[in-house]
């Protein structure tokens, strides 16, 4: 049965290797500075898991999302799964399938995007370090997207893409949908402006960014993850956040 600790995230599964957790948004998964020590998924593991620490286990979050990404994390308790399951995902034997409200209705049901990323400050100025773009002197990568749903709403049109990252660079899929002229609702940084980014940092949260972004967090979602080690083909899937239904329906979060 799922439990959820007072960090809030949903255990999915548990055996003696490995813990697998539904991460909410915005929950970030590791701490970054010194003010973020005992607010993370990190350190909400380390509290379950205080007994298996005690007695020589160890925390490895294996998969990581971004703090406003939810969904299904995977985390080795031992140093064996860690190792295993780290060795799976280096040699790609893991699937991953991701959720995401984006704004308008694509002309395509499925496409792949091959498209090459980079930094965009490698090749122009960019006011935001982390900001990646499409250029061809990127690393390759590709995206494989599906339109499952079509709706629209008091904001206008939004679609539910299943995405499947085929490579993993950072913000590959975000980067991607705003290629494809389909930003994910809620992304701060690659939605209908960067700016959102920069004001949000400054301001945080204000009536003018709810009414640009709509949510206040990116509709991504982590969906469903495959194991197929060889070891035995091991599936665990998170639904998709309430909210992120509720704003489809009714453009509400």
């Amino acid at each position: 049965m799922a439990t959820s600790s007072d960090y809030n995230f949903t255990i999915l599964d548990e055996t003696e290797d490995w813990l697998v957790v539904d991460k909410p948004a915005p929950l970030q998964i590791h701490p970054s500075k010194p003010s973020d020590a005992g607010l993370t998924l990190w350190d909400g593991i380390r509290e379950l898991l205080a007994y298996e620490l005690a007695n020589g286990g160890q925390v490895s979050i294996i998969n990581r999302l971004d703090r406003e990404t939810s969904g299904v994390v995977l985390i080795a308790k031992t140093g064996p799964a860690a190792r295993r399951l780290g060795k799976a995902m280096m040699r790609r034997q893991m699937d991953k399938t991701y959720l995401a409200v984006v704004a308008g209705w694509p002309e395509w049901e499925e496409t792949t995007v091959t498209a090459p990323i980079l930094r965009q400050g490698d090749v122009m100025d960019s006011r935001i370090w982390v900001k990646q773009r499409v250029d061809e002197r990127g690393v390759p990568c590709e995206s494989h997207f599906q339109v499952l749903e079509r709706h629209e709403n008091r904001h206008g049109q939004f679609s539910l893409v299943e995405c499947a990252p085929h490579t993993g660079r950072m913000h590959q899929l975000r980067v991607h949908l705003a290629h494809l002229g389909h930003y994910v609702v809620g992304d701060k940084i690659y939605g209908p402006s960067e700016d959102c980014y920069l004001e949000f940092i400054e301001t945080g949260w204000t009536p003018k960014l709810e009414a640009q972004l709509h949510l206040t967090r990116q509709a991504l979602h982590s969906h469903r993850l495959i194991l197929d080690d060889g070891q035995g083909r091991q599936e665990w899937a998170a639904p998709l956040p309430v909210a992120l239904g509720t704003f489809l329906s009714s453009g509400r979060p």
